[in-house]
């Protein structure tokens, strides 16, 4: 299935929970496919945010915690809702089956697959767009330009004649 983008992307949901780190341990370990050091895997997982396009309060929040290596691909989500104070009221966990669309870019001969799971409400992640992700990523590539002017040419990158004794 290849997606078609004809419409300009939406923001992500900004909704960010703690993950229930025991519980998320053992639907990872228990998961056909998990990963093999499922804590080390969550060690940094203190906290998730949720990956879908803007959308309505009766919608669950979702976070991509894993997905296995079969056909189709089955991926481990943390799904959760919350309320107006922003705390989380109910929580699951659920491996469900990973979006088929993809989106490919004839100009660049290159295939984007959606990161979300089969059926998932709202737009395609190819089609979400995390304004925070973008302006960190320009910060990093505007601060490693400036280092290499700062630096500025590499011996490998000039000609120089040495002599030999």
């Amino acid at each position: 299935m290849t997606a078609r983008r004809n419409r300009s992307p939406v923001l992500q949901c900004t909704t960010v929970t703690s993950l229930p780190t025991g519980e998320a341990l053992a639907a990872l370990l228990a998961m056909p496919g998990g990963p093999e050091d499922a804590a080390d895997h969550l060690a940094d997982m203190a906290f998730v945010l949720c990956e879908l396009g803007e959308h309505t309060d009766e919608t669950e929040h979702a976070a991509h915690l894993w997905t296995a290596e079969a056909q189709p691909p089955p991926g481990l989500w943390f799904l959760w809702t919350g309320n107006d104070g922003g705390l989380r009221v109910h929580h699951r966990f659920a491996t469900l089956t990973m979006c088929p669309a993809r989106l490919h870019d004839l100009r660049e001969d290159s295939r984007r697959w959606c990161g979300l799971f089969e059926d998932h409400p709202g737009r395609h992640s190819f089609d979400v767009s995390d304004p925070l992700r973008e302006l960190l990523h320009e910060r990093i590539r505007r601060e490693s330009r400036r280092r290499a002017a700062e630096e500025g040419p590499g011996p490998d990158d000039e000609d120089e004649d040495l002599e030999t004794p």
